[in-house]
């Protein structure tokens, strides 16, 4: 079973759990586990198993486009767009800056998307839900309709509810419960 697999590759590769919150997190909290998931989205075997479960997840809402703030979810998108093609319903991926480029056309969200394309933003790991929000944000002033959040991993750690404020709904394949 391939989310079993998955499961075990990220608690194998990824997780390291301290005594004391020692892990400085993006949100810039200190945690007692960290999770880094480009262990896996890196890597060919998780590329291919993390792109099929994205793509099986994100599927039934139809996008046109998947993807996300750089770098966390570049290879997540590029393994769902390669999956998504493979199933006869391509998916485009895409990939928003953290900042609007400073030069040329000046785009935070790069990608084959015109606006009014339905896109799912996907995202490794989930904490507080603010880079995953950020690139909701480029994505709606593009003109993009964001159909949901989608991650690996939610760290149970208020993103969810964030999210849900937004008006939004959190969709991951596990909870940091069901790796620890």
């Amino acid at each position: 079973m391939l989310a079993e697999r998955l499961r075990s590759l990220i608690a194998q590769r990824c997780l390291k759990v301290a005594e004391e919150p020692i892990f400085k997190l993006s949100s810039g909290k200190l945690s007692k586990y960290y999770i880094d998931l480009k262990q896996i989205t890196l890597d060919p075997e998780g590329a291919y198993i993390t792109g099929k479960l994205m793509y099986e997840m994100v599927r039934e809402f139809r996008p046109d486009g998947v993807g996300g703030l750089t770098l966390g979810a570049d290879p997540i998108a590029y393994a769902v767009s390669f999956v998504s093609y493979m199933d006869g319903y391509p998916i485009k991926p895409f990939v928003v800056r953290k900042e609007p480029k400073g030069h040329g056309m000046g785009k935070q969200v790069e990608g084959l998307l015109k606006e009014g394309d339905r896109v799912a933003v996907v995202e490794d790991v989930i904490t507080t839900g603010s880079s995953s929000l950020k690139a909701v944000e480029a994505c709606r002033r593009e003109g993009l309709e964001v159909i949901g959040i989608f991650a690996i991993v939610d760290r149970e750690e208020g993103g969810q509810e964030n999210i849900n404020k937004e008006g939004l709904e959190l969709y991951s394949l596990f909870k940091l419960s069901q790796i620890l």
